[in-house]
């Protein structure tokens, strides 16, 4: 299986990047639309997340919001199988992001930047826009199997001009290489909408409870950078983006307070940039804690327990938090 994996996603990097531009729209058009009319797990689990978001859409409503969004997500793939034969001038004229100069003002001034976004849009077209515009940057992705399809997605990131950090099984410490590099006044960039560590904060997203990781806040407690959320979505054949403005450390709490507080605020930008483009928030799994599976796990201070499928939690652990969206590739993850 893993071999069978890895010869499908090297084929994808070795034969879409030379289609035609309309031909491999095409395909993934209809490759997106193949799933949508299926209607499997994944589908009938995007159609669930989109109707907390849009909690007045009728049935045909919420089909049309889907199938855009499968559509959405396969274009993010389309779109990375092909970054590597774009040039300099593509990204910067297929991209457009409004507040950068947060960013910029924050590097500016001798302060790390903790730039933290939900699975919306290309993650990695915008990171390869943040890179062509001279911002080098930091991030983290989940180690997958097979070995060679996550080094894959690690030597394809780093053409791009990113440094990426494995979150496990490295020799490299992934908490404290983020810490020198903020300190160092760098950017650092984290996928931060979804936690499957059970040691994230509770956040209150559309009206009901999930869990985020709560390295974004703890980064930025530890080390002064400044934590600015990110939102992406797409506007024709552009992806638009928005640099929104700092979630600042609270003055009153301890640290576990003021991490939940600058978590939930996090978490109510996001919801404001979901709520205006519901269809490109790529959420194809379970996410609210209502939907998690039953069962007891003890870890990093955090209890599961009973029959609700919601957590009984102590006070969470401040650590890094692994974030895998369940798909065969090595996402950028919440630290």
């Amino acid at each position: 299986m893993d071999r069978l994996v890895y010869t499908a996603y090297a084929a994808g990097w070795a034969v879409l990047k030379h289609l035609p531009e309309p031909a491999a729209r095409g395909l993934f058009d209809r490759l997106a639309d193949s799933a949508w009319r299926r209607r499997g797990k994944r589908v009938l689990q995007l159609e669930a997340n989109l109707l907390r978001v849009c909690p007045d859409a009728d049935e045909a409503r919420l089909r049309e919001l889907s199938r855009a969004g499968m559509r959405s997500y396969m274009r993010y793939w389309q779109e990375s199988f092909r970054l590597p034969v774009w040039g300099r001038g593509r990204v910067l004229r297929d991209v457009r992001v409004d507040g950068f100069e947060h960013v910029q003002q924050a590097l500016e001034s001798g302060r790390g930047v903790v730039a933290a976004l939900p699975h919306m849009g290309n993650w990695d077209l915008a990171g390869a826009w943040v890179a062509t515009r001279g911002y080098p940057f930091t991030t983290v992705a989940e180690r997958l199997e097979p070995e060679r399809l996550f080094d894959r997605f690690v030597a394809f990131r780093e053409s791009l001009g990113m440094e990426v950090l494995a979150l496990t099984g490295g020799s490299v410490n992934v908490v404290g290489t983020l810490a020198r590099r903020l300190r160092a006044g760098k950017l650092v960039c984290l996928v931060g909408d979804r936690d499957l560590s059970e040691a994230g904060i509770e956040v209150s997203f559309f009206g009901e409870a999930t869990r985020m990781p709560a390295g974004p806040a703890a980064l930025c407690q530890r080390t002064g950078a400044a934590l600015l959320p990110v939102s992406l979505w797409y506007e024709g054949r552009t992806m638009r983006g928005r640099v929104h403005p700092e979630v600042v450390v609270p003055a009153e709490g301890d640290r576990v307070e003021k991490t939940r507080a600058m978590t939930q605020a996090m978490a109510g930008v996001w919801e404001a940039a979901i709520r205006e483009h519901p269809e490109d928030w790529h959420m194809l799994q379970r996410f609210w804690l209502a939907d998690l599976p039953v069962r007891e796990t003890v870890e990093a201070g955090a209890v599961r327990v009973g029959g609700t499928g919601r957590p009984a939690v102590r006070e969470p652990a401040v650590r890094p938090v692994a974030e895998a969206a369940g798909e065969p590739a090595a996402e950028a993850s919440g630290a």
